[in-house]
């Protein structure tokens, strides 16, 4: 959390836009530019001129893989993308998105957020003489590969393919899809991740967050409901229900840290929760203290609301390194040990001598809040209390965060007091589930909250590991890499452009 190396990651933003007459690249680069803290390994966009997708992706954040000359190339009036944080198959350019599939009718783009929890059982059905996919991403291209029609369709042959598919694919997966002259975007029978439709004054928008819509000008319409498919094309918006069940368990961690907060869930403004959550905590576990301040940036709205509550002043204590990323280079040990130095630096003004109440969001596997403690001791801190805005993180996600390992979560093993032990704070309190739930104002049974109290809402196996569709080999990987240039009849380039071309 908070840019630092002991955080939760998610999964993934994606976004699409169907809009004639519009720059639908340009479109695009803006929504995921706005998406951008959902995925910073590689970022891709896909277009359609009404023949062929053309598909550029690379490893990277949106700002190093495009420029004007390489967005000015792609060319059409619907376009989708995506940006990445790998939690099913490795970080490679092979395994960026959009995914492409070559087909009769010129091929179709894909972009995934989410994870699958019946990957290796679908693995297993996907048609032998096709590529070997090397995600779950992957292997739902690759069944909707094998349901379409060999020859020419009638121009729906995508979406029956797609109500085929989906009701076999388990798990967490909102999905943007297009093909040569329709936009779909699907989201999960549980509605695992946010997507949201917005109408702009020529055209539609999908998006993961209401934050993209605002930042390319569009008017949000609603959210896609879970096991929704939205089909957008020259005819309008129609939806379909590929899924004979369904219910909303949206991740409460898209409130507590994911989103931006300017974006909107449930109609709830994220940066209002946050700061709820907040006042409650002060309410739940008071201190006389001097300050409140954050741990920048994911823990200012809580500390804000803490602040307001317990009439304690609010002030920054800490520095952000804003041009230090989520990763950086380490290139020995010591410099792995100051990680938390290089993009933290404490304002001892604010800190000697004083009683600080500091706010997260969460506490993960507990080694980054205990370097900011220790910061905060060395900068003079008299007491450090420690308040995070959420409930213990005790359980493994599946369903879209990179958390797979339950022993690297401090607090499945060590209790709440023993934690506070090793981060080296006065106190330590977490925010109450009841409460965090009272914080956004939406129904408790719309939530999924498996990481703070193990209950899935879909089963999982009893493992599941970061690769678990993960192929290891030269021809795999070869395999991987020709996905888009399959049955097109063209070279893939993927040292130079990292461009793939689909044409009937």
């Amino acid at each position: 959390m908070s840019g630092t190396t002991d955080g939760l990651r998610e999964a993934c933003g994606v976004f699409g836009v169907y809009a004639p007459g519009e720059a639908v690249a340009k479109l695009t680069y803006l929504g995921l530019y706005a998406l951008q803290h959902r995925g910073q390994e590689s970022a891709g966009i896909a277009v359609s001129n009404g023949t062929s997708v053309h598909v550029l992706k690379d490893m990277g954040l949106v700002a190093q893989v495009f420029d004007d000359t390489k967005l000015a190339g792609l060319h059409g009036h619907l376009a989708i993308g995506h940006v990445r944080y790998s939690t099913t198959g490795s970080s490679t350019w092979a395994n960026a998105q959009p995914v492409y599939r070559a087909t009769a009718d010129s091929g179709f783009a894909m972009g995934h957020n989410g994870n699958l929890t019946n990957a290796r059982e679908l693995y297993a059905t996907v048609r032998s003489d096709g590529p070997t996919p090397g995600s779950d991403s992957d292997i739902i291209a690759a069944l909707l590969a094998d349901n379409l029609p060999a020859g020419r369709s009638d121009g729906r042959a995508l979406e029956k393919a797609l109500l085929k598919v989906l009701p076999q694919l388990q798990g967490a997966f909102s999905l943007v899809i297009m093909d040569d002259s329709r936009l779909v975007g699907v989201r999960d029978p549980m509605g695992f991740r946010p997507l949201c439709l917005g109408r702009l004054e020529k055209g539609w928008v999908i998006a993961s967050e209401t934050c993209a819509l605002d930042i390319v000008g569009a008017h949000f319409v609603r959210e896609i409901d879970p096991g929704e498919m939205v089909v957008i094309d020259a005819g309008g918006v129609r939806s379909h229900q590929p899924f004979a069940d369904h219910r909303a368990a949206l991740c409460i961690f898209e409130f507590v840290y994911f989103a931006r907060p300017d974006s909107r869930l449930y109609g709830k403004n994220i940066h209002a929760t946050r700061r709820r959550m907040g006042e409650l905590l002060a309410a739940q576990a008071p201190v006389d203290a001097d300050l409140v301040m954050p741990v920048p940036e994911s823990g200012i709205p809580a500390a804000q609301g803490f602040s307001q509550a317990s009439g304690t002043p609010y002030g920054d204590g800490l520095v952000k390194n804003r041009y230090v990323g989520r990763t950086f280079i380490q290139p020995n040990q010591i410099m792995r040990d100051q990680g938390v130095k290089l993009k933290l630096n404490p304002i001892i003004e604010n800190i000697a001598g004083k009683r600080l109440v500091v706010c997260d969001d969460s506490i993960v596997r507990g080694s980054t809040l205990r370097q900011i403690v220790s910061l905060l001791r060395e900068a003079g801190a008299r007491e450090v209390h420690l308040r995070i805005s959420s409930p213990p993180y005790r359980w493994p996600c599946y369903y879209g965060m990179d958390t797979y390992d339950r022993s690297e979560l401090i607090a499945s093993y060590l209790t709440v007091g023993e934690i506070r032990d090793y981060v080296g704070a006065n106190s330590l309190e977490y925010l109450e589930l009841d409460r965090l739930i009272t914080a956004t104002g939406v129904p408790k049974g719309s939530f999924c909250t498996a990481c703070f109290t193990g209950e899935y809402p879909v089963p999982v196996a009893e493992e599941l590991a970061k690769n678990s569709v993960e192929i290891v080999g030269e021809a795999a990987m070869a395999s991987s890499v020709a996905l888009a240039g399959e049955g097109t009849g063209e070279q893939l380039v993927q040292e130079d452009s990292k461009t793939s071309r689909g044409a009937p």
